[in-house]
């Protein structure tokens, strides 16, 4: 899994709503949950931790004629098999960028991958409920 643009955060996790949700490895020990519906995203112990700056779109977008607005976020979780998502829906490419949304409520973006990386798919850690 090592990858020069990714490093994996601190073994004991930045900060006390990290600490929470993830272990000593950065592993996720929650459930990953959409924040609008009860879909799960990712059981517990399938993601890793990772800081990656990403610009994201906002979530509620007034139309599709506005520019784009979103939020430059750091904390993401790394999945490196599109088949370990227990539920996640992919837009259509953007510039090699698809956008991961909920499969249920099609809420998102959540997260984010690149057409131009096969195992690396990342979720914001800020977009999501752990629990």
């Amino acid at each position: 899994m090592a990858q020069a643009d990714v490093s994996t955060i601190s073994t004991t996790c930045s900060s006390v709503k990290l600490a929470e949700i993830c272990d000593d490895e950065g592993t996720n020990i929650t459930r990953i949950c959409c924040q609008r519906c009860p879909s799960l995203v990712l059981s517990p112990k399938q993601a890793k931790l990772v800081k990656k700056e990403f610009f994201l779109p906002n979530m509620f977008q007034k139309n599709d004629h506005t520019p784009l607005e979103g939020v430059t976020l750091n904390d993401f979780w790394l999945v490196t098999n599109m088949m370990t998502f227990d539920n996640v829906g992919f837009s259509k490419a953007v510039d090699k960028i698809m956008y991961l949304i909920c499969a249920d409520c099609e809420m998102g973006p959540i997260g984010w991958h690149s057409v131009d990386n096969k195992k690396a798919y990342y979720i914001a850690v800020d977009r999501v409920k752990h629990g």
